[in-house]
């Protein structure tokens, strides 16, 4: 049977709060994110006093890095919301494609560099990511009960 696209299957839902929460994440970089955050001094092993000489324009660079970063994420969230509502939602395997190399790309890495630096985001990041790839198993899952 033809999928008419007016259902949207549990796999597209999740893809799709999948996408929201990176948008979310980009919004936090654009517009909340402080330059510097007590983890990054930690991370570097420096105090505060340590880069107060640079500071004003290290501030400057880093909000600019983020700004960007934070375009690109909420970017990445728009285009996952986007896909889950279409293609995705209607099982085609190069949206389970897509969704796959995106999210390994983006989420995927993000994550595992979080762990990687001990982040105070990083189980945050982690849970953002476990939803994304439980899209995927629900897609194939779904699709594997629908095939003959």
């Amino acid at each position: 049977m033809a999928d008419t696209g007016r259902f949207w299957s549990f796999s597209a839902v999740l893809l799709t709060l999948s996408g929201v929460t990176l948008i979310g994440a980009g919004l936090y970089c654009l517009f909340l994110r402080p330059p510097l955050l007590p983890e990054d001094l930690r991370y570097m092993g420096l105090e505060p006093t340590h880069v107060a000489g640079v500071s004003p324009r290290l501030e400057a660079w880093l909000a600019h890095v983020f700004r960007v970063m934070g375009g690109y994420v909420l970017a990445t969230g728009v285009l996952t919301v986007t896909l889950a509502a279409t293609s995705f939602r209607l099982h085609q395997w190069g949206a389970v494609l897509g969704a796959l190399i995106a999210g390994v790309a983006s989420i995927g890495l993000m994550a595992a560099t979080n762990f990687i630096i001990d982040s105070d985001f990083k189980w945050m990041l982690l849970g953002m990511a476990a939803l994304w790839g439980a899209g995927l198993v629900a897609f194939a899952l779904e699709t594997g009960r629908a095939s003959p």
